[in-house]
C-alpha cells in the first residue's frame, strides 16, 4: 500500500490528541485538590500530595526504558492504542476512588500505562519525517502536550463547579472513545514501498532477531554522545517537572488567589509560551540545521538559555506582571528545547535504537522530576517554594554549557547500516 505524501501530517495530527489526553489526565490532579481534600483528608497535607505526584513519575520512569524496548520491537500503532485505552480506563477508574491508597495506586497505574506512549509515539513520528521537517513534526506534536497541560489546569474549575469525580469520569471516557478512532486511521510505517505493516503485531521486521535488547543497550551506552544527551535531557526536567506540578500552588501562594483560578492562569500561560516555543524552535531548527549541522544543538541550547534568568523570576516575583512575564519567558524556551529533543538523538543513534534511547531519556528525566515533586511538596510546607524554584537556575547553566562543548553530529539522520 502506498502511503499518501499527506499522511505523515495525518500521524502527528492523530498523536497531537493523544498528547493532549496524555498530559491532560495526569496533570488535572495537581489543580484539583483543595475540592479532593474535602473527600479525602490525607490529601490536606502538601507532603502526601507530593507523594501522590511522585509515584507516578517513579513508576512511569522505570517503565519509559521498557516501553522504549517494545515500541523498538513491535507495532507501535497497537503499543499506542493499547496504551491510551488503559490510561483512560484508569482516569475514569478515578473517579470513584475514596481513599488516599485507592489513589496512589491508580497512580501508580497510570504512570505505567502512559510510559508507553511517548517513546512509540516520537518514533513514529521521526519515522514518517525526513531532517526536513522532522523538529517541526515533533514540535507540533509537543503542543498537545501543552495544550493537554493548559487544559488540565481548569480541573479545579470543573470540580468547583460539578465535581472532582465528574472531571475524571467525563475525561477518561473521552480517551477511552478516541482509542477506537486511533484503531481504524492510525498505521504504521512501512518498511518498505508497498508492504504495509498494520497487521504485524508481534514482530517488527525491520528488526533482526539478532538486534537483542542487549546489543541495542551496548549500542547506546558505547556512546558518549548518548551519556551527554542523557544528562542534558534530566537536569532541565528538574525546572521542566517543578514547574508542571507545583505551578498553581505556586501562583496561589505569590498572588494570594483561590485555586480555581491560579490553575488556569499559571496552566494556560505555560502552555501558551510553550506551544510558540515548539512551533518556533522547530521551524528554526529544520531551517538552521540544513545549513549547519550543530543546529538542532544550537537551537536547544538558545532555548535553555531563556529559561535560566526566567526561573529566578519565578521563584523570586511576587506579582502578578513578574509570574506571568517569567513563565511565558521559561515556556518559549523550553518549548525550543523540548521540540528538539527527539530530532537531535536522530543525529546520533539510528532507527532501529530511537525508541529504547528516548525511553531511557526519558526515565531520567522522569526521576529527575520525582525527586523535585517531593522536594518541592516539602519546600511548599515549609514556605521556601520559591527560593527553590529559582535555585534550580544554577543546574540548568551546568547542562548547557556541556552541551554545547560536547554535542557534535555528523549526520542530519544517523543511519546505521
Amino acid at each position: 500500500m502506498i502511503q499518501n505524501k499527506k499522511y505523515p501530517w495525518i500521524v502527528v495530527a492523530l498523536l497531537w490528541i493523544v498528547a493532549l489526553l496524555n498530559y491532560m489526565d495526569r496533570q488535572m490532579l495537581s489543580t484539583m485538590k483543595p475540592s479532593m481534600q474535602l473527600d479525602i483528608a490525607e490529601l490536606q497535607s502538601a507532603t502526601n500530595f507530593g507523594y501522590l505526584m511522585a509515584i507516578f513519575l517513579w513508576i512511569y520512569g522505570l517503565m519509559s526504558p521498557v516501553s522504549g524496548m517494545i515500541a523498538d520491537r513491535i507495532n507501535r500503532k497497537w503499543l499506542i492504542v493499547g496504551s491510551l485505552f488503559v490510561w483512560s480506563a484508569i482516569t475514569f477508574a478515578m473517579g470513584f476512588a475514596k481513599t488516599f491508597d485507592q489513589l496512589y495506586w491508580l497512580r501508580a497505574g497510570m504512570g505505567i500505562s502512559e510510559a508507553l506512549y511517548i517513546p512509540a509515539g516520537l518514533s513514529l513520528i521521526a519515522d514518517y519525517h525526513t531532517a526536513k521537517t522532522r523538529s517541526l513534526a515533533v514540535g507540533i506534536h509537543m503542543t498537545g502536550l501543552y495544550m493537554g497541560q493548559a487544559l488540565g489546569g481548569f480541573g479545579a474549575t470543573i470540580a468547583a463547579e460539578f465535581s472532582w469525580q465528574n472531571a475524571f469520569i467525563s475525561f477518561g471516557l473521552i480517551g477511552i472513545v478516541y482509542s477506537v478512532v486511533l484503531i481504524i486511521f492510525l498505521r504504521e510505517k512501512p518498511i518498505k514501498e508497498g508492504f504495509a505493516t498494520d497487521m504485524v503485531v508481534a514482530v517488527k521486521v525491520n528488526l533482526s532477531v539478532k538486534d537483542s535488547i542487549i546489543k541495542s543497550l551496548t549500542i547506546l551506552f558505547t556512546n558518549i554522545s548518548f551519556w551527554v544527551i542523557l544528562f542534558y535531557f534530566a537536569v532541565p526536567s528538574l525546572p521542566g517537572w517543578g514547574v508542571k506540578n507545583w505551578l498553581p500552588t505556586l501562583f496561589s501562594e505569590n498572588l494570594g488567589i483561590d485555586m480555581s483560578k491560579a490553575g488556569p492562569l499559571s496552566t494556560i500561560t505555560i502552555a501558551a509560551s510553550s506551544f510558540l516555543g515548539v512551533i518556533f524552535g522547530g521551524i528554526l531548527s529544520d531551517k538552521w540545521v540544513q545549513k549547519n549541522i550543530r543546529g538542532r544543538v544550537y537551537t536547544s541550547a538558545i532555548g535553555l538559555a531563556m529559561t535560566i534568568p526566567a526561573l529566578l523570576f519565578i521563584g523570586l516575583g511576587n506579582s502578578l506582571i513578574y509570574l506571568v512575564g517569567a513563565v511565558f519567558f521559561f515556556g518559549f524556551g523550553y518549548g525550543m528545547f523540548d521540540a528538539n529533543n527527539m530530532p537531535i538523538l536522530c543525529q546520533f543513534i539510528s532507527s532501529k535504537h530511537r525508541a529504547t534511547a528516548y525511553g531511557l531519556m526519558n526515565m531520567i528525566g522522569v526521576f529527575a522530576g520525582a525527586f523535585i515533586t517531593n522536594l518541592l511538596g516539602k519546600s511548599s510546607d515549609g514556605g521556601s517554594l520559591g527560593k527553590d524554584f529559582a535555585m534550580m537556575a544554577i543546574v540548568v547553566v551546568v547542562a548547557l554549557a556541556l552541551q554545547l562543548t560536547v554535542l557534535r553530529p555528523k549526520h542530519n539522520d544517523f543511519i546505521d547500516a
